[in-house]
């Protein structure tokens, strides 16, 4: 496989496509909103211990759904709200999780890697279980930029693609140009494939295959130099009916993005309001938790309409 953007940025360089992201980009990207309107495009996080919310928010299977603690009434890890003052109380709460599968989120370049490198060829053993000291999260930072929406489903006529239909390069190209817009350096661009709306019939269906884009649109993605992809699937690329990745290892989309070209993924995000904004470009703005090798973080991705 090629190693596109390996050192393009130096030999030190952890950050990959998001590099791209200038005072210049920032600046022209405000220009993209037109009516000042603010869209979350993330799933809800549940998952009180007290009742089974995890379990009604689109996930894939096997892995640890979130966990939501409250001290407020003794059921979870406390005694109950505390008083202050005898006139008012204080509930705390803590969180577990595992966002990758569960929750909307952003990969970070330390998540796959390849023959025992990373991203930019850092050695995969600096990726262990006291976090990744190489590409994790942390060296992200926020993304502020134009947003691109290639609302695939609307383009295709359907509530949601079908995983059977490949969205690929020309697919891409069509929405595009239906859209009105071309990618550019420093763009986000956000692919809706309506899949989520699947879950809410059918949980089993929506764990099994899923659609996604091939490898043929990823390239024409990332050869625009995007600095990050996101869907409302839960892995942007296409996912076979065994759960893994469809097509070849070569083809597989996290290689071809966080591994060779250093662009980050946006998985599992909530697009129906954008797609009934009908507004294919707006200013993106995501910043990840900090999180010190982190190989992922929930994320809160805003639309500025």
């Amino acid at each position: 496989m090629s190693t596109g953007n390996w050192q393009r940025w130096g030999l030190e360089d952890q950050r990959g496509a998001a590099n791209l992201l200038t005072p210049e980009v920032v600046l022209s990207a405000v220009g993209s909103i037109r009516a000042g309107k603010v869209l979350s495009l993330a799933m809800p996080i549940r998952g009180a211990t007290s009742n089974g919310g995890a379990r009604r928010v689109p996930h894939l299977p096997g892995r640890p759904l979130p966990q939501h603690f409250m001290a407020v009434d003794g059921g979870d890890y406390a005694t109950g709200a505390r008083k202050v003052k005898d006139v008012m109380a204080i509930a705390d709460d803590a969180l577990v999780l595992s966002p990758h599968g569960t929750t909307t989120h952003i990969d970070a370049l330390a998540h796959v890697w390849r023959d025992d490198r990373l991203y930019n060829d850092h050695p995969a053993e600096r990726v262990r279980s006291y976090g990744a000291t190489r590409c994790g999260i942390d060296k992200l930072g926020a993304i502020v930029t134009r947003g691109l929406f290639l609302d695939v489903a609307g383009y295709l006529g359907a509530d949601y693609v079908d995983p059977a239909t490949a969205i690929d390069e020309r697919v891409l190209q069509g929405c595009a140009a239906a859209a009105g817009v071309e990618p550019r350096p420093g763009d986000v661009v956000l692919v809706r494939t309506g899949w989520p709306k699947v879950f809410a019939d059918s949980p089993a269906r929506y764990q099994g295959a899923q659609p996604g884009i091939d490898y043929s649109a990823g390239r024409w993605l990332v050869d625009h130099d995007v600095v990050a992809i996101g869907c409302d699937n839960a892995a942007v690329g296409a996912i076979g009916s065994d759960g893994g990745f469809a097509g070849p290892v070569e083809e597989d989309i996290h290689l071809l993005t966080l591994w060779e070209r250093g662009v980050h993924l946006i998985e599992m995000l909530w697009l129906e309001e954008l797609a009934a904004a009908a507004q294919p470009e707006f200013l993106f703005v995501a910043a990840p938790l900090p999180i010190e090798g982190g190989t992922a973080s929930p994320l809160n991705p805003l639309a500025v309409l």
